[in-house]
């Protein structure tokens, strides 16, 4: 129970030993997403502790990404994050389906583009060449994730047609590549960094301007090197985490 009374004889602190009750709670079901837990006040009555304690056990629940402090509604507890191995190339469908979450995808737009000079770069293509571009959100359970910002050379596609905007919302692009081109995507570059959402990608979201976002900027090739896709993910990070684990890069002489 995540209201039994505190040990005080315990090493650890008492605003430590609430947020570990608390992340039990949220943990078995106690609290499910959406939930409010105790205010600072029920908690301050409930373990006879002082507001800065219970207020601090709250802030470290934020910090990790379980709660959101909402002014007028409390700390409500937050859906758990998505966590993709930084190391697995998957496309977003296939890692959903792999944690058990439905996916599904919302069109913004789909059809032809100039190539920047970012995109020229990474695809290996003059500057303003004609470039298939499309933009997505990215849900899961129909909550929104990430933003899939996607350029592809007009060559991928071969005699067949770019997909459509129905197309994209009801499949993977990884997928769709395969099956209506024969084209396998085998492997990707990514390099991963920090940033604050603007005005359009907040909306997309649901997310104020300036949340935090993690961006991870993604070139897809074939087996051969072709290179297929460009993208920029920018996921919410209060729902998705990247984890990477590393083996020794040396032995010890002996």
């Amino acid at each position: 129970m995540w209201n039994k009374p505190l040990q005080e004889s315990s090493p650890l602190p008492l605003w430590f030993q609430i947020a570990e009750r608390l992340r039990q709670a949220i943990a078995d079901g106690t609290f499910a997403a959406g939930d409010a837990l105790p205010s600072e006040s029920q908690l301050n009555e409930v373990f006879g502790i002082s507001r800065a304690t219970s207020r601090t056990a709250l802030d470290s629940l934020e910090q990790e990404g379980l709660i959101v402090r909402k002014s007028g509604r409390g700390s409500i507890v937050l859906a758990p994050r998505v966590e993709q191995p930084a190391m697995e190339m998957y496309g977003f469908s296939e890692d959903m389906r792999q944690r058990g979450l439905r996916p599904s995808y919302q069109t913004i737009f789909a059809g032809r583009a100039r190539a920047n000079v970012e995109v020229s770069e990474a695809l290996g293509i003059r500057v303003n060449s004609p470039i298939y571009h499309s933009r997505r959100v990215l849900r899961a359970d129909e909550q929104p994730v990430g933003l899939a910002l996607s350029w592809l050379p007009l060559g991928i596609f071969g005699e067949v047609a770019p997909p459509t905007i129905e197309e994209l919302n009801s499949n993977s692009l990884y997928r769709w590549l395969n099956e209506k081109c024969g084209v396998k995507v085998a492997g990707a570059r990514e390099t991963i960094e920090a940033t604050q959402a603007e005005a359009d990608a907040a909306a997309q979201l649901e997310l104020v301007a300036g949340a935090a976002l993690l961006v991870v900027r993604r070139r897809s090739d074939t087996a051969e090197g072709l290179p297929v896709e460009y993208a920029i993910l920018l996921f919410r990070s209060d729902r998705y985490r990247l984890h990477l684990e590393t083996g020794l890069l040396g032995r010890e002489r002996s």
